[in-house]
C-alpha cells in the first residue's frame, strides 16, 4: 500500500536546506510558500506583510497577474531559442525598452550582477576603441561602500570583508573614492586613464545611504567635461522604487550606461538589461560578450508586461506619495531603538541602536511574530521596502506592527 507523504513542515524545509544547501545566506527563519500583492504566506499558513520585496525585485507585488500570463503564454510557445537564431519576441523587446528609456539599443542579460559585468566590459571596449586609452590602461571609479553583485571582478572593488575576503587575487583597474564625495570625484577624474564611474544612485545594500541633493547632477556634469562615461547601478534603485522611475530621474541626469535588473521583471523571471546609445554600444561586435538564457523570449515578454504595470499602476507615483508617509509616521516613533530613518520613495530605512540586548535581527524577528517581513543590513540598519503596489491604509498598518514591535522593547 502506498504511503501518503506528510505535509512539508516550516522547520523540516529549514532542515532541508541547512543539511543540503550550501551555508552561503543567513535568512529569518520563515519559511514562504505562497506570495499575493503585498503578502506571503509560511507553510503554516501565517501571512506577513513583505517588507523587502525580493530586495527591490517584487515592486509590482507577488505574482502580479498579468507578468504571470505573459510568462505562461510565451513559455507554451518559446521559451529559449539562444541567440545562434533570432526570435520573434526579442526585437519587440528591444524596441519597447529603447524607447520606454529613450536609449538607442539595449543589450539584455538574466541578472543584476551580470548588467553589471556587461557595463564595465562595455565601458573598457569604448575607452580603447572610442576614448583612446592606451591598451589596459583603463580605469573605473566606483564608490566605498558599493554593492554591485558578487562576481570575482565585482567584490574586487567591494568595501566589505565578508565580500571580498579571501576570494583574490583581485581584478585590478578600480579606483575607490568615498561616496558623496563631489571633490573626490573631481580629483579621481584628473586622471585621463579613467573611463568612467560607476554608481548607485542611492546605496541600498549599504543601508539605504541618499547623497545630498545635487550631488548626481554635478557628478554628471564631471563626467561630460572628463568624457567619462556616468554609469548607474539602478538595478536596486529602478524602476519606480524611489518615487521616479529612475532614481536619477530626481535630479534629471541621463546615464551614459544604465544598468537594470530585478524589478525588470516583476521578481516573476531572471532579466536585466543594459542600455546606452551607439557610440557606446556598438563598439562590443559579434562574439565579443552574450548569454545563452540573455534576451530570450520569456524574458522578453515578461519584461515589457513588468514595465506596463509600472506605467498602468503609476508605481512611480505611488511609490513618492507613501514614501512621505512611511517616513514621517517613522519618526514619529518615540523609541530610542530608532536613531535614524532615511530614504526615499519606497526604498527607506532605520538605523538600530541595541537595547536591552535586543539588536536589529531581534527586532526583525519581532516584525515577523507580529507578520511582518524585514532584514537587517550591516547589523545595525533595517531595509523598508514593500512591494509598491501596497495602499494607504496597508502603510498604516505596517507603521503599527513595527511601531508595536519596537515599543515590546522598552
Amino acid at each position: 500500500m502506498k504511503q501518503e507523504k506528510k505535509p512539508l513542515t516550516s522547520q523540516a524545509a529549514m532542515e532541508l536546506e541547512d543539511k543540503h544547501g550550501a551555508h552561503n545566506y543567513h535568512p529569518l527563519p520563515v519559511v514562504l510558500s505562497r506570495g499575493e500583492g503585498v503578502f506571503v504566506y509560511d507553510l503554516e499558513g501565517k501571512r506577513y506583510y513583505d517588507f523587502l520585496s525580493a530586495y527591490s525585485a517584487v515592486n509590482q507585488g507577488h505574482c502580479h497577474p498579468k507578468i504571470v500570463d505573459a510568462l505562461i503564454e510565451q513559455t507554451k510557445k518559446l521559451a529559449l531559442a539562444s541567440r545562434a537564431f533570432y526570435n520573434d519576441s526579442l526585437g519587440i523587446f528591444e524596441q519597447y525598452i529603447t524607447e520606454y528609456f529613450g536609449y538607442d539599443k539595449v543589450l539584455p542579460m538574466n541578472t543584476g550582477a551580470e548588467a553589471v559585468e556587461t557595463a564595465i566590459k562595455l565601458c573598457r571596449k569604448w575607452a580603447y576603441k572610442v576614448k583612446g586609452i592606451a591598451k589596459n590602461e583603463a580605469k573605473i571609479v566606483v564608490c566605498e561602500n558599493n554593492f554591485h553583485g558578487r562576481t570575482t571582478t565585482i567584490v574586487s572593488f567591494s568595501s566589505d570583508p565578508d565580500g571580498y575576503g579571501d576570494y583574490g587575487p583581485y581584478t585590478p583597474g578600480f579606483v575607490k573614492i568615498p561616496y558623496n564625495d563631489i571633490s573626490a570625484l573631481e580629483n579621481a577624474l584628473k586622471d585621463n586613464t579613467v573611463a568612467g564611474f560607476l554608481f548607485e544612485p542611492i546605496q541600498g545594500e549599504a543601508g539605504v545611504f541618499v547623497p545630498d541633493a545635487g550631488y548626481l547632477q554635478k557628478a554628471y556634469e564631471i563626467c561630460k567635461k572628463h568624457n567619462v562615461l556616468f554609469m548607474a547601478d539602478e538595478v536596486q534603485t529602478g524602476i519606480a522604487r524611489t518615487g521616479k522611475m529612475l532614481a536619477c530621474d530626481h535630479e534629471g541626469v541621463k546615464p551614459d550606461i544604465l544598468i537594470l535588473g530585478k524589478a525588470i521583471s516583476g521578481g516573476i523571471y531572471p532579466v536585466s538589461a543594459v542600455l546606452a546609445n551607439d557610440e557606446i554600444m556598438l563598439v562590443i561586435k559579434p562574439g565579443q560578450h552574450g548569454s545563452t538564457f540573455g534576451g530570450n523570449p520569456v524574458a522578453a515578454r515578461v519584461a515589457m508586461a513588468a514595465l506596463d504595470v509600472v506605467r498602468e499602476e503609476k508605481l512611480a507615483e505611488r511609490a513618492e506619495y507613501l514614501g512621505e508617509i512611511l517616513r514621517k509616521e517613522l519618526k514619529a516613533i518615540q523609541s530610542e531603538m530608532i536613531t535614524t530613518v532615511r530614504g526615499k520613495g519606497l526604498l527607506n530605512a532605520i538605523v538600530i541602536k541595541p537595547k536591552n540586548g535586543k539588536e536589529a535581527w531581534d527586532v526583525c524577528m519581532k516584525f515577523a511574530e507580529n507578520g511582518l517581513l524585514a532584514k537587517p543590513t550591516h547589523g545595525d540598519i533595517i531595509r523598508f521596502a514593500p512591494p509598491l503596489v501596497i495602499t494607504e491604509e496597508q502603510i498604516m498598518e505596517c507603521v503599527e506592527i513595527i511601531k508595536k514591535s519596537i515599543l515590546s522593547f522598552e
